[in-house]
């Protein structure tokens, strides 16, 4: 069932709790006709609030609770108490969650554990008559605010040190397994996983975070294949780790198109640090490797193995003096 677990876009009904009433008592005077006010004023209503939390990868645990509804604040009593508060409700996201309203405006980002957000606050509480004088000998409460209800938009952008950019079945599942303790689906399939997979690379003593993302295929960026879907994921990588088969023909024309599909969907992504791997290595041998090198003009280029471990620490060190650098 995990291809129906990863969401990383969904839309949610949000209300803060109302405010408190304030309470409208009189105490009478012993020995007297009088009567002097004292009624309380109401709680606050609670707060919406957002909330990080490193342990969630997707917002699939906000697919059944559409509506987050905050408790209003208790009204006042009499002797002058003011009532409670009402609770404040808290709403946990995974790093990397955009929060955005109606309009497409962005209300917060999240991208620290435990960074939180008031997304709505509660509304005030009334004020009770013993705090209200409205003339000489008249006197009132007042009703707490009403809050109102917003639907706003939850979207995930998947934080990562480096993203894993390639065409379905060039073996980047194999290279984030052998890499990272990940167990991504393998398989020598003619299409690509469904979803991203994260893992983190342990080295000197630190590590480095690594996200496969899905197979991008020509035309991407229109529609085709997974289309657009998981393209916005890469937007949050440090550096992009272009990974091109040993197996394919015109490899340079394969990487072309990749480039072509990023800058179609965002110009941006093509200033990121990038680097130019060549996988399944073990398949060709050293005069390939050097024609590969000429045709792409002498760029730097590793060539990697995941079935030989062949380039695999050269690879790490690369990253890590990109990602530090």
């Amino acid at each position: 069932m995990m291809k129906y677990s990863f969401i990383d876009f969904i839309k949610i009904f949000c209300k803060s709790g109302n405010g408190g009433n304030g309470s409208y008592h009189f105490s009478k005077i012993r020995n007297a006709t009088k009567t002097i006010p004292n009624g309380g004023s109401g709680g606050k209503g609670g707060d919406i609030i957002i909330i990080g939390n490193s342990q969630f990868r997707t917002l699939f645990h906000l697919r059944y609770q559409k509506h987050w509804i905050a408790k209003t604040g208790f009204s006042g009593g009499k002797n002058k108490k003011t009532g409670a508060n009402g609770s404040n409700l808290l709403i946990e996201v995974p790093l990397g969650t955009i929060i955005r309203d109606s309009n497409n405006n962005i209300l917060t980002e999240i991208t620290k554990n435990f960074q939180k957000k008031i997304l709505f606050r509660g509304g005030k509480g009334g004020k009770g008559n013993a705090f209200i004088k409205k003339s000489k000998y008249e006197f009132y409460s007042n009703i707490g605010t009403k809050t109102t209800g917003k639907w706003i938009f939850l979207e995930l952008k998947m934080l990562s040190d480096i993203g894993l950019i390639g065409e379905p079945n060039v073996g980047k599942s194999t290279l984030l397994s052998v890499l990272t303790k990940a167990k991504p689906k393998i398989g020598n399939y003619p299409f690509s996983n469904k979803i991203p997979y994260l893992g983190v690379i342990k080295y000197n003593f630190d590590s480095l975070s690594i996200a496969d993302i899905p197979g991008i295929v020509k035309n991407a960026s229109k529609g085709k294949g997974l289309g657009l879907h998981f393209l916005r994921h890469i937007e949050r990588n440090s550096i992009l780790l272009f990974l091109i088969s040993s197996e394919f023909n015109n490899k340079k024309k394969r990487y072309l198109d990749l480039i072509n599909e990023l800058k179609k969907f965002n110009p941006i992504l093509l200033n990121k640090k990038h680097l130019l791997v060549i996988s399944k290595s073990d398949l060709i041998n050293y005069d390939t490797k050097k024609k590969i090198i000429q045709e792409f003009l002498n760029q730097n280029i590793i060539f990697i193995s995941s079935f030989t471990k062949e380039g695999l620490k050269i690879l790490k060190e690369k990253l890590w003096k990109l990602v530090y650098e």
